[in-house]
């Protein structure tokens, strides 16, 4: 079959169990995974892209970009619920597509994901190296300019150039305590993750319910403002295209998925984590998106700390919510960080048993049954890139590569159903194909909204894809081995 060769669902299963090499420590709960997918989720949202997307793209119809995203979240997760309680296995969309359509398709997903993770660890890192910047010159301490601040950004032609600066030091140190901590283990993270979500969670609900006095509703006229002569600035253009990238926050929830190979009786914790991390978050998106535009003019939003600075831009003295923005935020994206990475390295897990990637990313650490030499790689890559690079130039590459991860996925539910129809399954899709077939349309349609320039950097980085599946995954798969 060569490289539409696809792994058995007995051969995953086994694998979910550990196969022939030790298993991964199955130690995390509901209200781990959870925790998980609302930390990841709603820091990258809140804290990162609600004044980007409203600044540039949607103005106060950034609440509908969260909206028409969740909507396509929601298709794809009930998607994912079935696959994830019936094959809890790393490597998520990875793994699903590697038994529904062929080795082919899992790499190129597998390698999608991959850059979105990469490429997520390192944006929300930029985003807090800004919050914890801003706050710290509230407090008198200056950090050198030149030590905070990407050495290159891109200019109006989407051009790289350089800034003048060194680099960003804040961002890389973030990312590198956050891969030291996974190294540690993922009961570890997951127990500090748990911690600090709660509290950012009732943090940003205190953050919410105070800025309702103060919005001045004129801020919100005219909620979806009119375009501004070009596809995707503003108008419902701009709604479709800001929803497209706001899809990236909602990775959280692939992320939950590549866990499952962890999760105690994932048959019933699965789908109930994904459910309660969709409805957690889409609730406070549209809080806080609500309530950011409606106190701060949404043009002045285009910054890596926007929460702090529409407070700052309020006309009433917020600045006891202030501080309590900058303690959340430093501590609140450090979830958004972890998870990026968890979920960058379980691809790189499920990758590199499958032979597609070099073996030793598999390999567990004796003492803290985790995967080091992916985790090691993954978070000094993701520290490079945070470091070397700014916020605009890596915002719209995040999404496109999940969106068609989710799509496959939905599209995989349909395929598995006609082929295995007599399959257990301890939770099914509901009303298949109806469910897939909208979660497809979804994915397509907000992909369809992204910037030429995306598709063009996605086809870069398919391309380098490609050389290395054919020139070392496919002559070193283990399935192919197995079947000669």
């Amino acid at each position: 079959m060569g490289v539409w060769s696809r792994k058995s669902i007995e051969t995953l299963k086994r694998e979910a169990h550990g196969g022939d090499r030790p298993a991964l420590l199955r130690s995390l709960g509901v209200l781990n995974l959870t925790a998980f997918g609302v930390g990841n989720t709603v820091g990258a949202g809140i804290f990162v892209l609600t004044g980007t997307v409203a600044a540039l793209r949607a103005g106060p119809a950034v609440t509908l970009c969260f909206l028409l995203a969740s909507v396509a979240c929601f298709f794809a997760g009930l998607c994912y619920a079935e696959y994830a309680s019936m094959v809890p296995v790393a490597g998520s969309a990875y793994s699903y597509a590697y038994a529904t359509f062929g080795e082919l398709i899992a790499w190129i997903i597998g390698w999608c994901i991959m850059f979105e993770y990469l490429f997520s660890a390192s944006l929300v890192a930029i985003s807090w190296s800004g919050y914890v910047t801003s706050s710290l010159g509230d407090l008198g301490l200056h950090l050198p300019a030149v030590l905070a601040n990407a050495p290159l950004r891109a200019d109006e032609h989407d051009h790289v150039i350089l800034t003048g600066a060194w680099i960003n030091f804040p961002a890389v140190l973030v990312t590198l305590a956050c891969t030291a901590l996974l190294i540690v283990g993922t009961r570890a993270s997951a127990l500090v993750n748990s911690v600090i979500v709660i509290a950012k969670v009732l943090a940003i609900l205190i953050l919410v319910a105070f800025c309702v006095p103060h919005i001045d509703t004129q801020l919100w006229h005219p909620f979806v403002p009119p375009n501004a002569g070009k596809f995707g600035d503003f108008g419902w253009s701009g709604v479709l295209r800001g929803a497209g990238i706001v899809f990236f926050a909602y990775i959280g929830f692939d992320g939950v998925s590549t866990l499952a190979e962890e999760a105690k009786n994932p048959q019933r914790t699965m789908p109930l984590s994904l459910g309660l991390s969709l409805l957690i978050c889409t609730a406070l998106y549209v809080a806080v998106s609500l309530a950011v535009t409606g106190i701060a003019d949404y043009h002045l939003l285009n910054v890596p700390d926007p929460l702090y600075r529409a407070l700052s831009l309020a006309h009433a003295n917020l600045d006891w919510l202030k501080a309590l923005v900058a303690v959340v935020a430093g501590f609140g994206l450090i979830p958004v960080i972890l998870l990026s990475l968890l979920g960058q390295v379980r691809i790189f897990y499920a990758m590199g048993r499958d032979g597609l990637l070099p073996p030793s990313l598999s390999r567990c650490s004796e003492r803290f049954h985790t995967p080091h030499v992916g985790t090691l790689i993954t978070g000094g890559a993701s520290a490079l890139v945070a470091g070397l690079f700014p916020l605009d130039l890596l915002g719209e590459l995040i999404s496109i590569g999940t969106l068609m991860a989710f799509a496959i996925v939905c599209a995989g539910i349909i395929l598995l159903r006609k082929r295995m129809p007599g399959l257990q399954r301890p939770f099914r899709t509901p009303w298949v194909p109806v469910v897939p077939v909208l979660g497809v349309i979804s994915c397509v349609v907000l992909m369809a909204g992204l910037p030429l320039s995306t598709w063009i950097r996605l086809a870069i980085w398919l391309a380098l894809g490609f050389a290395i599946y054919f020139g070392y995954g496919q002559k070193h798969s283990r399935l192919a081995a197995e079947r000669t």
